[in-house]
This record gives structure tokens, C-alpha cells and sequence, in this order.
């Protein structure tokens, strides 16, 4: 299992604080988005030079430890 800790990165400096990619300026929230529109993590990173197959699973890691922590609830 990747360790998002060592491929993600959260400074005020750089992308207004927001968790990027270390060394980039690539959100996660734009992985996860490109990943939820169907593309491949091959593709994804085909798209965004920078990036690994590793950042592609650190991102997917950060949202899973994200996910207990948050619930949706339907608007109706």
C-alpha cells in the first residue's frame, strides 16, 4: 500500500494550501476527479507528465483515509 504521506503535500505556499502531488503543483481533488470521469491511472498520468502511478494510489489513499471522517447526505 502506498503511503500518501510521502507523495502529497499540504503548504499555504503552494496551491493556497490545498493538497497537491509533492513537487507539483497538481491537486489530488484533480486525480480523484480524472479518475471518477473513467480515465485510467496510465492515462492520467499520460495526461499529467509529472506524476507517477504511485502519486495515482496515494491520491486514492488520502481519499480513503478522508472518507470515515465525512458523510454526504442526500439532498432532497
Amino acid at each position: 500500500m502506498t503511503d500518501w504521506q510521502d507523495r502529497i503535500q499540504a503548504r499555504p505556499d503552494v496551491c493556497h494550501g490545498k493538497p497537491c502531488i509533492r513537487g507539483t503543483r497538481i491537486l489530488v481533488s484533480v486525480v480523484l476527479d480524472n479518475l471518477a470521469e473513467g480515465l485510467a491511472p496510465d492515462e492520467i498520468v499520460a495526461e499529467y507528465p509529472p506524476l507517477a502511478i504511485e502519486d495515482i494510489h496515494a491520491a486514492l489513499a488520502y481519499a480513503a483515509t478522508l472518507a470515515p471522517e465525512e458523510e454526504l447526505v442526500p439532498m432532497r
